[in-house]
């Protein structure tokens, strides 16, 4: 059995001299002391126990001869591995930077044996002093698909959305988007319904980073039903549902996700329906008008594109350039660019663009320096405009029902009776 004088003594060795070689001198006094297993761990434990009750650079010594002992050819694989699995459960009372410098030096030390606690738990602190890509990092050098040990999905699952999450923060949407693509090949695996929520959050944040606008609102669109999600968070992804739409390029795809949002009585809490309401009754937005909006976009939103414009203005010249196409059957480059508040060779430039694409209908006179848009059927217009009168008119019945319900019953009820 361990004698009380043994730890004693390793304790006046410990503290006789911040010198590392001294407290390792320590520690391989225990290896050679005994021969049983249990005896071996049990006194290497109350030695680590001793060193736990240091302060400062004597601790930090003491546990660095800890880990140097714990890789050392002649301790056993079994002995080290239940150890430092020890070790590792008090590295969450130390303080962040004694943790954070002892993490460091086992990550070196033990890098064939490596135990993923420490990458966990150095990740959380430099997540806690918002050093976004060092966490990233050091979850990176988690060998999930590599290493000995086996993981299960739920595990790998949340640390590549972690790894995401933290390479957005640090704004490269790159990195995000290559640890989101090795989460989904395990998404579908997953039963944790919470992990299932993580993963379309992120998903859609990087497509949102990445700016594909429509898809990121696709994403935060279905979110915004998801009943396990809290209302005041589906509210919110239902907002970024319709940033997204709003900074989306003009199109078909853009009209139809116009099309379920402006539908969805949710959005007229939303600070942004009246831009939405233009967007999907094809008015001519201006610029005067994007102030409030511009306001509420997240930073990556507000970067600007090739040609030197915000994302946002690109967005509304499409928009006003493909509702100027149902208002007029041609228009010139001039009188174009004075309607999108644009030099007319860029409106041209634009037109040409989403000709080319799909997006609009119609052809370019280069030498009258006219744009012709495709003669419209007038019944899809006609369609359009008695369905955005009849969304009107079923607005104004709920509220007059909100304000009168027994005057609304009763005419109901008379109506019901003619």
């Amino acid at each position: 059995m361990l004698q009380a004088n043994i730890s004693s003594r390793e304790e006046m060795q410990l503290r006789g001299s911040l010198c590392q070689q001294h407290a390792y001198t320590s520690f391989t006094t225990i290896g050679r002391s005994y021969t049983c297993k249990v005896d071996i761990i049990n006194g290497y434990r109350q030695i680590l126990e001793k060193a736990l009750q240091f302060t400062d650079a004597e601790q930090l010594e003491a546990l660095k001869a800890f880990v140097e002992v714990m890789v050392n050819e002649n301790v056993s694989l079994v002995i080290s591995r239940q150890l430092l699995t020890d070790f590792c459960t008090h590295l969450l009372n130390l303080p962040d930077g004694t943790a954070k410098a002892v993490c460091h030096f086992t990550l070196e030390k033990i890098q064939p044996r490596v135990i993923s606690f420490e990458e966990q738990h150095l990740a959380t602190i430099y997540e806690k002093e918002e050093d976004w890509r060092n966490a990233a990092q050091v979850l990176v050098g988690i060998p999930l698909e590599t290493g000995q040990k086996q993981y299960n999905v739920d595990y790998k699952l949340d640390t590549y959305l972690k790894t995401a999450r933290l390479y957005l923060e640090d704004d490269d949407s790159v990195q995000a988007e290559a640890y989101i693509n090795r989460a989904s090949l395990l998404q579908n695996e997953s039963t944790n319904e919470q992990l299932q929520i993580h993963y379309k959050v992120c998903y859609a944040r990087v497509l949102d980073y990445r700016r594909k606008f429509i898809e990121a609102a696709q994403r935060y669109n279905e979110l915004s039903y998801k009943s396990i999600v809290h209302e005041t968070e589906r509210l919110e992804a239902l907002k970024h549902a319709l940033h997204s739409t709003i900074l989306a390029s003009a199109g078909q795809q853009r009209s139809r996700m116009l099309a379920t949002l402006f539908k969805d009585e949710r959005c007229q809490q939303l600070a942004a329906y009246g831009i939405l309401e233009k967007m999907y009754l094809d008015r001519i937005i201006r610029g005067n008008q994007l102030q409030e909006f511009a306001a509420m976009l997240m930073p990556h939103q507000k970067a600007t594109t090739a040609d030197g414009s915000s994302i946002l203005d690109r967005a509304v010249i499409e928009h006003n350039l493909l509702s100027a196409s149902k208002l007029y059957n041609n228009i010139t480059f001039e009188e174009l660019g004075a309607l999108l508040e644009i030099p007319p060779a860029k409106a041209e430039k634009i037109a040409s663009q989403m000709i080319t694409e799909g997006r609009m209908n119609g052809f370019i006179d280069q030498i009258d320096s006219i744009v012709h848009f495709e003669t419209r059927e007038p019944l899809p217009t006609w369609d359009k405009q008695i369905q955005s009168l009849c969304f009107q008119v079923n607005n104004l019945l709920e509220k007059i029902s909100q304000a009168a319900p027994e005057w609304t019953a009763q005419a109901i009820e008379a109506q019901m009776t003619q």
